[in-house]
């Protein structure tokens, strides 16, 4: 025995045993050593960590009350696991919802009051506990946090009239699925959410009777029998649920996305026709001067008054290089600005602590992002070369001012959607043929519910309280795709996992490339934007079962014995002739790291006809460019029925690939309707 009986009760946390078989457990490194050699076991691996990762992003894309399909999505589940809930705020009221469907099986904790909308809320601690010690105060699917009511009333929220965060960007907020079912799992305990409480929540969410799972938390990519996500997921996949998640906010480096198995939707982050800018004027006496800055970053004041504009007399001296905890001063900043400077986003902190009146934020680096920050105190943030302006200013006069303007929302077209410059890119580290992100939702700016017990502006002494906040993260984008898969599937509910996730992929909304922040293509927005309308009727699909999955995973070298233990086929083997990793039916095509610069590969693909009984689709093709050349054979699929299905090739040929270049380009289906799109992605291996 690995482990004595007494003992293995005592160092039991979770039993798993619903919809897989597994457990987690205190155990010595010699004791997991040794279960890890036991026959019939898949993986031992330690209970990691994981970090957590709107009035107008639906209207953007598109979905209005009309087309969102909320009248037949009513019997759709979304769990989602995060932070828990507000469980009062109206995002989650039931006024228009009917019975609870007959078949959800799951449970409402005692401390929340369920109703028709919010039909479950669990919790866990128990991974979290063995880490961190004993959790203070009563345990509860409570949010008081705020990222989980953020993240569950953009997929599902439902609408509220006049929603705004202290005035801005007042609207109805509403989820992208506002007919759909939430279910809350709160597996996260602040910022920190243990993978045995992950999985724990996987095992009661399927047997509570899900249909879309959404979990915007992560950690750095790994063996895939060693990730608690792609494991819950994959026994999610075949159950029929699809797994939503995050990629992560580690941009605009390359090599960052996290959450990458196949059978995951991984989503990226972009932004929304939508900007908030704060101005401030410098001047002397009743003589302003307007320094035209490039102020990109919104600032939420600390009350009302400040929202009309707020006059500070008075700069802080020293400035200061960098204004970390404790490092200002009453006696010298009370109530005047502070100019610091930085890339860490959080030095409003220490200037709130210590009675400052405002902030100038001067970034070290040239970054240009687009996302908006909420501050605890007045402030804006600006560029390097601005900041020069600004120190000459104060510098110029004894008795220099300022004043903060209202920030300022601008919408329209004008405004363009772009990745988000923190949302994170592939390649993917582990599979490099399988492209990663998927797709690209909005994930900046967002307006969603939030916990009124939670820190508006992250600062735990702001004691400001909000029904509502506005936020920016791949936690916020990949509820936007969990509510359009709910939407998707309201319209089609029999169809499977990678169904859903094929006909949001090839009716995606291709970004800009030549604009900057959409520079690595592919690698950054995957197949595209979201396009949830046109995702309802792809015209094709491209349909991936779990035994597809099963010979993926025997083709990157995992042996039969352990897919067997995943999958729990008893006649499931490895095919003796390992086929290619992109034989897998993907959406999209990534051949990445070649070795040498020339390329000749053909790969096959299948699509299912769910469009109209009698089509024709001809194929159209954007060459990578790199001298690389694809065809597509053959040019024409003819069906005549739905659910038909055809096979095809896509054929790649180089000779010389460019070093240090990822070459996009893509192939078509066209009916005169449908639009059916697949990237493809060509690197050579530096």
């Amino acid at each position: 025995m690995a482990i004595a009986s007494e003992e293995a009760t005592n160092a039991m946390v979770y039993s798993y045993s619903e919809n897989f078989s597994g457990f987690a457990a205190t155990l010595t490194p010699r004791e997991a050593a040794t279960l890890s050699r036991l026959s019939g076991v898949l993986s031992v691996f330690p209970s990691r960590m994981r970090h957590l990762h709107t009035t107008r992003s639906w209207e953007f894309l598109g979905v209005t009350t009309q087309n969102n399909g909320s009248s037949s999505g009513g019997d759709v589940v979304i769990g989602v696991f995060d932070t828990g809930v507000w469980p009062e705020s109206e995002s989650f009221n039931d006024h228009s919802f009917g019975p609870v469907p007959s078949r959800w099986k799951g449970d409402c904790a005692a401390s929340i009051r369920c109703n028709r909308k919010l039909i479950g809320a669990r919790f866990y601690s128990k991974g979290y506990e063995k880490e961190y010690g004993p959790l203070a105060g009563k345990k509860t699917p409570r949010d008081t946090h705020g990222h989980g009511t953020h993240t569950a009333s953009i997929a599902a929220g439902s609408p509220v009239e006049g929603a705004n965060f202290f005035g801005l960007a007042k609207g109805v907020a509403r989820g992208g699925a506002p007919g759909a079912r939430l279910a809350i799992y709160k597996v996260c305990w602040g910022m920190e959410c243990s993978d045995a409480d992950v999985l724990a929540a996987f095992d009661d969410a399927l047997s509570d009777g899900v249909d879309v799972l959404s979990i915007s938390l992560g950690q750095e990519p790994m063996d895939y029998f060693e990730d608690a996500v792609a494991i819950g997921g994959f026994h999610a996949m075949q159950k029929g649920v699809l797994t939503v998640v995050s990629a992560g906010n580690e941009g605009p480096s390359l090599h960052a996305a996290k959450n990458i198995a196949p059978w995951l939707f991984t989503v990226a982050a972009s932004t929304i026709d939508r900007k908030f800018t704060t101005q401030i004027l410098l001047g002397n006496g009743s003589s302003y001067k307007v320094c035209m800055f490039r102020f990109i970053y919104s600032v939420c004041d600390r009350t009302k008054s400040h929202m009309q504009g707020t006059s500070i007399n008075g700069f802080a001296t020293p400035f200061r290089r960098f204004c970390g905890k404790g490092t200002l001063h009453s006696a010298e900043i009370k109530d005047k600005i502070v100019v610091c400077y930085g890339d860490d986003y959080r030095p409003d902190e220490s200037v709130l602590l210590a009675g400052g009146g405002g902030l100038i934020y001067v970034l070290t680096e040239e970054v240009d992002t687009k996302e908006a920050f909420s501050f605890s105190v007045p402030a804006t943030v600006v560029n390097k070369g601005d900041g020069k302006q600004v120190l000459a200013y104060a510098n110029s006069t004894r008795n220099p001012i300022a004043r903060f303007l209202p920030t300022i929302v601008r919408t329209g077209e004008e405004i363009k959607a772009t990745v988000a410059l923190f949302s994170s890119r592939g390649p993917n580290l582990i599979t490099p043929d399988i492209l990663k992100p998927d797709i690209v939702a909005p994930g900046v700016d967002i307006l969603a519910a939030w916990s009124p017990r939670g820190p508006v502006a992250g600062v735990k002494e702001d004691k400001r309280v909000a029904n509502f906040n506005i936020i920016s993260g791949t936690s916020m984008a990949c509820p936007h795709v969990s509510g359009a898969v709910s939407l998707v599937k309201s319209f089609h509910p029999e169809w499977s996992p990678a169904a859903l996730k094929s006909a949001l992929m090839t009716t995606a909304t291709v970004l800009d490339q030549k604009h900057k922040f959409n520079r690595h293509g592919a690698l950054a927005y995957g197949s595209g934007q979201i396009n949830p309308v046109a995702a309802t009727d792809p015209g094709l699909i491209y349909d991936i079962s779990a035994r597809d999955y099963a010979n993926f995973l025997c083709n990157i070298n995992y042996n039969a014995t352990q897919i067997h233990v995943m999958l729990a086929m008893t006649k499931f083997r490895c095919s003796k002739s390992q086929a290619p990793v992109n034989s897998l039916n993907y959406p999209s095509i990534a051949l990445g790291d070649l070795e040498l610069g020339h390329l000749n590969v053909s790969i096959t693909r299948r699509v299912t006809n769910v469009g109209s009984p009698n089509a024709t689709y001809h194929a159209a093709v954007k060459h990578p460019g790199g001298r690389v050349r694809v065809t597509v054979t053959p040019r024409r699929l003819r069906f005549s029925s739905t659910g038909q299905r055809k096979s095809f090739r896509v054929e790649l040929f180089a000779t010389r690939i460019p070093r240090d270049k990822f070459l996009e380009g893509s192939w078509e289906w066209r009916d005169g309707k449908h639009i059916v799109r697949s990237p493809i992605l060509v690197w050579r291996k530096h």
